[in-house]
């Protein structure tokens, strides 16, 4: 599945790095990045800019941090960024022909690289990329396009080159006062969820103002169905492969959905519909309506990423409700099953930011990425302005307590504001847990920070769970064996690919059937699962299946060659 905004604001993913770390070479070390563009041009230009990606709070560069990035660089981002559904707008931009100078089309870049509306950027990144071609270092050939065309159509943005991944940002959720009311439960399977909420809701069927109290409720509003989806391999061990799985061993990739285990993920979801505990508004509701639900704190428990959530509960820690805030569990649909939320991809090159075969001045544009890829670039983006953001003190970065406050409880106003985070996915960078050459963490995501920022009801509850962060709660990196491919869903294929022509169908039929599924009575599941069964067999899934596992199996292979 595609990743809608793990921007995911807030989404937001982290950006961090350790001055030393095992298996990395002496290239990467991040100490050694220079500042600064790699030229002195920084006459005043403006590029276009299209990201599949939304950006609510954009605010044009104008932001504290925007400005600052515009008087290092010269450049001003005339940017767009996708409403409703990004894939259909960037086919449009591949078919007509005018072309931004700057795309970020994630795994879409192989319909602008059929329609040779971008550069191969190897030579640029060689010439004019210093911190670009610093970070990769050997990771560079992660962002090949592929055996038969090993050129750079994208310099990746979207995933850290290293990171030790320390917040839990995903996983199932429950509000404080839910699990606080139930004695402290383990939450560990979707049974647990379930009889937490029943219990909660039993005796608190509608909230202080009388409104209906929800048990559970979905986003499937346009792409996040996505996060529905996700659940499905989510709770039964698969990794985020987007819309297949990988066997480890084999590397063969099924789509997902055909897989026994997640049949009973959605039958479980039917029986919360019949129960009364999901949400009937599941697959009707809007974004908005979604998060004004968040919002109200109504909603008990939640299956979505924190990005998604993310603007509801600020709204509720702004109005001081923090017990109807939400901690992360690892829930999956049993004990046999363990949450995959820690598993990472590694560096896998994919998504990032393409310069347009009719950009204006590439050099000044990969100039540009390259300056936010920088050392000062990530401090910016992530710390912001030292005096106006934060300080430094016994050589110790900190958020002025003020500006942390502002950050913890204005999530959205106070990055339109700032610009803090706002730009981690146009550049190459670190993750969470790694630090710069004066031995801070580039990312704001660290224990310490994590620990000072929770609220009273969130540190009762970790402390009653014995857990300092709530990663404590989840399996770890060193459970899972690395993926060999990175992350599937970051593959880009061309437009006329069988698994990209065949994906689109089993698409528009899992996203018609799902639904159904879910809110059919219990005695219909079986007849709608196995319809929708047949209806991928009769549109080509087995096929689409075939030609995606040597996708698979070829990525392997290109990233094996030096």
């Amino acid at each position: 599945m595609k990743p809608g905004n793990k921007t995911i604001a807030a989404a937001l993913l982290s950006l961090t790095m350790v001055t030393a770390f095992a298996g990395c070479s002496s290239t990467d070390t991040p100490g050694e990045n220079t500042s600064g563009t790699s030229g002195d041009d920084t006459q005043p230009i403006t590029f276009t800019y299209f990201s599949e990606d939304s950006s609510t709070n954009w605010n044009n560069m104008n932001d504290e941090v925007g400005k600052v990035i515009k008087e290092k660089t010269g450049v001003t981002l005339n940017a767009e960024f996708a409403v409703g559904d990004p894939v259909q707008k960037l086919s449009l931009i591949a078919a007509t022909g005018n072309y931004p100078d700057l795309i970020a089309a994630k795994a879409d870049v192989g319909k602008l690289v059929d329609a040779g509306a971008v550069l191969d950027l190897t030579d640029l990144i060689n010439e004019h990329a210093p911190n670009i071609k610093k970070m990769l270092g050997d990771k560079l050939v992660r962002t090949k396009y592929s055996l038969e065309d090993p050129s750079i159509y994208a310099i990746p943005t979207w995933s850290a080159v290293e990171e030790k991944k320390i917040r839990a940002d995903a996983g199932f959720e429950l509000q404080h006062r839910v699990v606080k009311e139930a004695g402290y439960p383990d939450i560990r399977t979707v049974k647990d969820f379930e009889k937490t909420i029943q219990s909660y809701i039993t005796k608190h069927p509608t909230d202080e103002n009388g409104n209906k109290n929800i048990g559970m409720s979905l986003n499937a509003d346009d792409w996040h169905m996505y996060q529905v989806t996700n659940l499905g391999f989510q709770t039964t061990g698969g990794p985020d492969d987007g819309e297949y799985y990988i066997d480890q061993n084999t590397h063969q990739a099924t789509y997902h959905f055909r897989r026994p285990e997640e049949k009973e993920f959605f039958r479980w979801l039917n029986h919360m519909n019949a129960i009364g505990l999901l949400d009937p508004e599941s697959f009707v509701q809007k974004t908005d309506q979604f998060k004004a639900k968040v919002a109200s704190g109504r909603i008990l428990g939640l299956a979505d990423p924190e990005w998604d959530y993310g603007d509801g509960q600020n709204a509720l820690r702004a109005a001081g409700k923090f017990d109807q805030t939400y901690g992360h569990y690892p829930v999956t649909m049993s004990k046999e099953y363990k949450d995959t939320s820690f598993w990472l991809a590694g560096f896998d090159g994919g998504y990032g930011i393409s310069i347009s075969s009719t950009c204006k001045d590439p050099v000044r544009a990969i100039k540009f990425l390259d300056f936010l890829a920088s050392e000062e670039g990530q401090i910016l983006n992530n710390w912001g302005i030292e005096g106006k953001h934060y300080t430094v003190k016994n050589g110790k970065r900190s958020l002025i307590p003020e500006v942390q406050e502002r950050a913890n409880n204005d999530g959205a106003a106070f990055q339109k504001e700032s610009g803090l985070a706002l730009y981690w996915n146009l550049m190459v960078h670190y993750g969470d847990g790694i630090k710069d050459s004066t031995g801070n963490y580039f990312t704001r995501n660290y224990p310490e920070l994590l620990s000072s920022n929770y609220s009273e009801a969130e540190k009762e509850t970790l402390k009653a769970y014995k857990a300092e962060h709530w990663k404590d709660l989840f399996p770890t990196e060193e459970d899972f064996q690395p993926r060999a491919y990175g992350a599937a869903y970051t593959i880009s294929l061309p437009n006329e690919d069988p698994s990209v022509i065949l994906g689109v169908k089993m698409k528009d039929i899992t996203w018609k059937r799902i639904p159904e599924a879910v809110m059919a009575k219990p005695e219909d599941f079986d007849r709608v699962w196995d319809a929708y069964m047949a209806e991928l067999d009769q549109a080509g899934v087995q096929e689409m299946e075939k030609v995606y596992t040597q996708h698979i199996q070829d990525r392997i292979q290109l990233w094996s060659t030096k």
